[in-house]
């Protein structure tokens, strides 16, 4: 009778085991599983954090306000946030939002948000708000990066000075031959010449320039951007190193597969942290 129970207790935790599903799963640039703990370890003792996110994965958003919590225990005051979704001429409102000069209403009316700003980003404004803290418009607006797209990085000598202030120092520094501008390049099939890929660098520069104006040595900052802005330290991290090469800098990037036990051969090397989520995951938003 005892081996019988014994058999069946076995049997549910065996069945309990392989009918788990995992919400995501954490993994190292090696492919290595690991914990929340390491990661908010390696977090710590970073400079510069480039959280890559899926803009409409609940996953990704859930972690990105649990790490911001997390780090303002540890460094207080020491914390900048800053973020893509925020463009850089808004930045007075931003700080305006901040201070309490202006109402939700009047700041939702007067700045460029995101579809998904009510669930996903305005939690992390508000908690800079609540522990005033820095946050950081850190996006070029995207009429220039349109520009850009249309008629060329060399369209941008013509704004005004004023202008100018909202976007990355001309000219910058771009390599076609980067991953992840020879990547759009390619699924465009050359499609608007390398321009598509400039108005991609044009951001991951002005990014960089704006993290770079607002940081200062003994403070931590984490940037929120889409996983492509900095995947295999790429983009962003490349222009923040250009100028900085001693910069520690911690990348987490975000991906989606059909099952989260092992991490995809490609996904390999992604960052330093890979957040990896099943691809039936639930989105925050539909564009």
């Amino acid at each position: 009778m005892k081996k019988q129970v014994i058999l069946i207790i076995v049997s549910c935790a065996i069945f309990a085991f392989k009918s788990d599903k995992k919400a995501f799963q954490l993994f190292d640039a090696k492919g290595k599983e690991i914990h929340y703990s390491k990661v908010l370890e390696a977090a710590k003792e970073a400079d510069i954090i480039l959280f890559g996110e899926q803009h409409d994965n609940p996953i990704d958003h859930w972690l990105e306000q649990e790490l911001t919590k997390d780090l303002f225990s540890e460094k207080k005051g020491n914390l900048i946030l800053s973020a893509e979704m925020f463009e850089a001429d808004d930045q007075i409102t931003v700080d305006e939002y901040l201070s309490g000069a202006l109402s939700e209403k009047t700041f939702k009316d007067e700045t460029k948000l995101w579809t998904n700003f009510p669930t996903d980003y305005k939690p992390l404004l508000d908690f800079a708000k609540t522990n005033k803290l820095q946050f950081i418009a850190a996006n070029i607006p995207r009429r220039y990066a349109n520009m850009v797209y249309s008629k060329g990085l060399q369209k941008l000598d013509s704004i005004n000075q004023e202008a100018k202030r909202w976007i990355s120092p001309l000219p910058i520094s771009y390599d076609s031959t980067l991953t992840c501008y020879k990547d759009i390049f390619t699924q465009a099939k050359g499609h608007g010449g390398q321009n598509l890929p400039k108005s991609q660098a044009i951001k991951d520069a002005t990014m960089a320039y704006f993290i770079l104006k607002n940081f200062s040595p003994g403070k931590t900052l984490i940037h929120f951007n889409g996983s492509y802005h900095s995947d295999r330290h790429q983009g962003i991290e490349w222009y923040l190193k250009m100028s900085n090469p001693a910069l520690k800098v911690y990348t987490i990037g975000s991906t989606e597969q059909d099952q989260t036990d092992d991490l995809d051969k490609e996904n390999i090397g992604l960052a330093d942290c890979i957040i990896c989520t099943p691809t039936s995951m639930s989105k925050s938003y539909r564009p």
